[in-house]
């Protein structure tokens, strides 16, 4: 099997299994493409979650994209996309069916409670994953020495917290409607572009 092979395969996987949303499955698209088959760096991947952060569209999906545009050109995004969505929307199928018939019942509610529980601990590990590889350049805490923290990296995240919701109301007194996610990610991006050239 080729790599377009591959790449459906193991995108459609992760679109099976990516319970709990876009950012909940940011593990498991590490864990395989970085992990398990090492075909991008982690530098790499670090740089696919921020670009399909910032693209409209799905986070997991415009991942599978870039990620399947990285290993093997426009075949390789089409099939990593085909794969990722071809198991949602088949999963999504059978869930409405289920769930029409089974949707009331006290065993289903007492599933879907550990299924948010369980999704929700994805997301904080996405939200840790984000964190390392943008701080340190790693998702491997055991390797991590604050030495090594990339301090742009940190200011940069810091003003974004900041900016928007504490700076800007309080330079306008008020009156302004603060700073709107468009405008904060072209500073960033600028302020990034100055920073790390």
């Amino acid at each position: 099997m080729g790599i377009i092979g591959k790449l459906f395969g193991v995108f459609l996987q992760i679109g099976l299994f990516s319970i709990g949303g876009g950012y909940a499955v940011i593990g498991l698209i590490q864990d395989k493409i970085v992990g398990r088959y090492g075909w991008l760096t982690e530098k790499t991947f670090g740089d696919i979650i921020t670009i399909s952060q910032m693209t409209p569209g799905p986070l997991a999906v415009n991942a599978s994209t870039f990620a399947g545009f990285q290993l093997a050109g426009t075949g390789g995004a089409a099939a990593a996309t085909a794969g990722c969505v071809a198991g949602g929307i088949v999963l999504s199928l059978l869930l409405y069916v289920f769930f029409r018939k089974k949707g009331g019942s006290f065993y289903m509610t007492q599933l879907l409670k550990g299924l948010k529980a369980a999704s929700t601990g994805l997301i904080l590990s996405a939200a840790g994953t984000i964190v390392l590889l943008t701080f340190w350049g790693s998702s491997d805490i055991t390797q991590l020495s604050w030495r090594e923290i990339d301090v742009c990296s940190v200011v940069l995240f810091v003003s974004a917290l900041l900016l928007p919701r504490i700076v800007v109301p309080l330079v306008t007194k008020g009156k302004g409607k603060g700073l709107g996610p468009v405008a904060l990610m072209l500073l960033t991006g600028a302020a990034g572009f100055f920073l790390y050239r």
